[in-house]
């Protein structure tokens, strides 16, 4: 089937996508590596999906490509924007969603806390949540991986980091869980937005009390940051905190959800790294690279003409890079669609590359590290409890990632 063709019946959002996309991304890489995707978007703004490895890592780092559209648009362009409700304004204020200066100023003020020697420091409260939590899910023979594991470790360690009190943690969680909710009738779509009020309030008021009354926190840190003597505004200031809680715990999430359904699929590879405890670094970026946890990296823009594989992305044009696709280029990997956990120059694309890589790739791994360790040791008869088919993913462009993980031991 021509890829044409085939786009006409592909959501790449949708969970059935999800559960294997790496053949489609294949026949794009083959076929139509820069491919100008219309279905469901206005005729005026196409979405360009890229999926070579060595074309996804040169947008990553090109200067021709923003994270801000604003930076990208031509007058005649610029009344076409978006408009929002000024509220929803410190979604766009976080190093993600920015380009130099301004990311790069952000980006300084909080840097020195994900550094390898200050992550190091975590490694004993990592462990001692990665064992709490497998003592109460052995109290069972049955349990959610994801919801009673891979997602309490990441989620707590950064709401510690923060300054978020315990007693909130669960009030966290249940926001960004209807947040990142697929939903489609108008009571689930009023219950998202009361979530997002809700969750947007409660930082508001987070970062305003960390402000007048300081705590030995990284938001009171960023609160009090002075740099060159300009200070983070408000809306920055609750923006880099909406962007470190989610950013900083739901690609641990599914490193570690994704990395043990990917250690079950490999029997002789889950065994080889329960004997072998020391291999877990490369068997950590194996699995960054079998199953990342961004699909698709958020978009970029084109601030002028740039052709690609003599296709011209016109100025303003958005642009999706596809890091599942990268991470199997059988040009850049052999035998990319093999997990092998001893695999050497390992070059994945999974934490993103220039001046958007990602500032928690250190924290993620320790926490990967210590919770497949942690787990084979303590779960070697572990299993999936229900058939690999029926497993659930989650709907979206950016993230891949399981709803839910019944398992057995």
């Amino acid at each position: 089937m021509a890829v044409n063709t085939l786009l006409q019946s592909v959501n790449m959002a949708s969970p059935q996508f999800k559960a294997n996309p790496f053949p489609f991304y294949a026949q794009l890489r083959a076929e139509n590596p820069v491919y100008r995707m219309t279905l469901n978007r206005p005729a005026n703004n196409p979405l360009w999906i890229i999926t070579r490895y060595q074309d996804v890592a040169s947008i990553l780092k090109d200067e021709r490509f923003v994270k801000d559209r604003k930076n990208a648009l031509t007058p005649d362009q610029m009344p076409k924007a978006d408009w929002r409700p000024a509220f929803f304004h410190i979604m766009d204020n976080n190093m993600l969603a920015m380009d130099a200066p301004d990311h790069t100023r952000l980006r300084v003020l909080v840097h020195k806390v994900f550094t390898p020697a200050r992550v190091e420091q975590m490694r004993l409260r990592v462990q001692q949540l990665a064992d709490e939590l497998l003592d109460t899910a052995a109290q069972n023979k049955h349990f959610d991986l994801i919801e009673h594991y891979a997602l309490p470790i990441p989620l707590t360690v950064i709401c510690e980091v923060l300054g978020i009190p315990a007693a909130d943690i669960d009030k966290i969680h249940r926001w960004k869980k209807s947040l990142m909710s697929s939903v489609s009738q108008p009571l689930q779509r009023l219950s998202k937005f009361a979530s997002f009020i809700g969750f947007l309030n409660y930082i508001r008021n987070l970062c305003h009390n960390r402000r007048v009354d300081p705590q030995d926190d990284l938001i009171s840190a960023l609160a009090q940051a002075d740099e060159n003597g300009e200070m983070l505004s408000d809306e920055e200031l609750q923006g880099m905190v909406v962007l470190l809680l989610v950013a900083g715990h739901e690609t641990a999430v599914s490193l570690i959800s994704n990395g043990t359904l990917a250690l079950l699929e490999y029997p002789d590879q889950f065994d080889l790294l329960r004997q072998n405890p020391t291999l877990i670094k490369s068997a950590t970026e194996e699995i960054l690279r079998y199953y990342p946890s961004i699909e698709t990296a958020t978009d970029r823009y084109a601030r002028e003409d740039v052709t690609i594989e003599g296709i011209t992305i016109p100025r303003g044009g958005q642009v999706r890079v596809v890091i599942a696709s990268a991470n199997r280029d059988p040009s850049q990997f052999e035998n990319p669609d093999t997990l092998d956990l001893t695999r050497e120059n390992n070059k994945h694309l999974s934490f993103g590359q220039g001046i958007h890589y990602c500032m928690g790739a250190p924290l993620a791994r320790l926490e990967g590290h210590i919770a497949f360790n942690t787990l084979l040791a303590r779960m070697p008869n572990l299993r999936l409890d229900v058939p690999i088919d029926s497993l659930q993913w989650r709907s979206g462009l950016t993230f891949r990632r399981l709803e839910t993980m019944p398992v057995t031991f």
